[in-house]
């Protein structure tokens, strides 16, 4: 495959991935790296990707809000790996591939003659091959399904979050999809770096489960020292208070209080510069103990303040704040157009948050929109140097598929 050179060539530009990922965790990590230059196949099943029907929103185009928010910079080819000759397409899309990426359940690939040990390293062994799941192959959990919001249950995370006397709660966002998603992202560039230097491809295995468990801090750490259960604390903080989340005039602010030297400039800010030799409030030791009268003084304080003002205030005097926004909020702050950190593509209306990583010679760009469903299946296929009569013929067959109404 000889990829078409993006707009803006990235620090990852020359590298090919051959992506056979959904939903979240694997499409976010194959982004990445479109994101950066690489030259990256999405393969996709007959019927499409399951993301291109998920999520709330669908716009004109058919493109649902989650496939937008992690399948840029892709190209997209729809091919059935249930059939042989899927598979005999694929072998010849790897053969100058750098990259394979899955999140299928454990043993698909092999179902599908992939296995890694006996057939893709023997003849591919330079290609790095990533596996996302939801437990892996081992173990009790082995081999079955896993998805983010059972991995932050079973983590210990939700046993901690919440309200005191309320029920577990899971964080809102898939925080742990997203974090597997960096893990690979981050095995698969660590594994080219040794490549530099020992010329073989390796296989790597991420977990939600695993992931989930890196989330834990500090708390994992303090069990292990004291075997004591955290408790649920809502917005509140172990290391520092005030911190919490405190009603202004016209919302809330959520304050960060993390040290002495920040608690008494939130005094100072606040118009009651004697809280800070209070003795229910002198060190972080004795706020911790009167958590709730603190509360109510910031509370009682804040109550006639607008947020935003109440936060650049305290940010300008050292104090760790911010509004709580909604959505609309948050991507109308003036800071979002400063990073310029929304990219769109007005022809299809394709509007989403970009890459958050900034470099100085080799940025991010946004070089190819969504894709539409096998919009790209007939382009990499020539490039990897099949025949149209060849192509032709895995339509006809229903191995390959194009984009529905595409002139061949």
């Amino acid at each position: 495959m000889t990829p078409s050179p993006p707009v803006h060539p990235g620090a990852l530009s020359g590298l090919r991935v051959v992506d056979l990922t959904h939903v979240l965790a694997g499409p976010l990590a194959t982004q990445m790296f479109g994101d950066h230059g690489a030259d990256v196949v999405k393969v996709e099943p007959p019927g499409g990707e399951v993301s291109r029907k998920m999520g709330p929103s669908t716009n004109e185009h058919g493109f649902s809000s989650h496939y937008f928010s992690v399948n840029r910079n892709k190209r997209t080819v729809a091919l059935d790996l249930s059939r042989p000759e899927g598979v005999d397409v694929l072998m010849r899309l790897l053969a100058d591939a750098d990259v394979l990426i899955e999140n299928f359940k454990p043993g698909t690939m092999r179902g599908f003659g992939l296995d890694y040990e006996t057939v893709l390293a023997p003849r591919f062994p330079r290609l790095i091959v990533a596996h996302i799941s939801g437990f892996g192959a081992d173990g009790p959990l082995g081999g079955l399904i896993g998805m983010d919001p059972t991995a932050q249950a079973m983590c210990g995370l939700m046993s901690w979050q919440g309200e005191p006397q309320g029920a577990p709660m899971r964080a809102g966002a898939s925080i742990v999809d997203m974090l597997a998603g960096f893990y690979t992202a981050s095995a698969i560039l660590m594994a080219l770096h040794e490549r530099h230097a020992s010329g073989r491809g390796q296989e790597i295995e991420v977990t939600l489960f695993d992931s989930a468990f890196t989330l834990t801090h500090p708390f994992t750490a303090d069990w292990f020292m004291s075997g004591r259960e955290p408790a649920r604390i809502g917005n509140r903080h172990p290391s520092g208070a005030p911190y919490n989340v405190y009603r202004c005039r016209d919302g809330h602010l959520l304050l960060a209080c993390a040290n002495d030297k920040q608690f008494r400039a939130l005094c100072e800010v606040l118009g009651r510069p004697e809280l800070a030799s209070d003795p229910r409030f002198v060190d972080v030791r004795q706020r911790f103990r009167n958590e709730d009268a603190i509360d109510a003084e910031v509370n009682a304080l804040c109550a006639t303040r607008d947020k935003n003002d109440m936060a650049m205030t305290l940010l300008a005097a050292g104090v760790p704040a911010g509004p709580v926004l909604t959505m609309g909020e948050a991507l109308r702050h003036p800071q979002v157009a400063a990073q310029r950190l929304v990219v769109e593509d007005a022809s299809i209306g394709f509007r989403t948050i970009g890459s958050p990583i900034r470099m100085s010679r080799t940025p991010p760009a946004l070089h190819q929109r969504p894709a539409r469903f096998g919009e790209h299946s007939r382009e990499v296929l020539r490039e990897a140097g099949f025949a149209d009569a060849e192509i032709d013929a895995l339509m006809a067959g229903r191995v390959l598929f194009g984009e529905p109404g595409a002139a061949s």
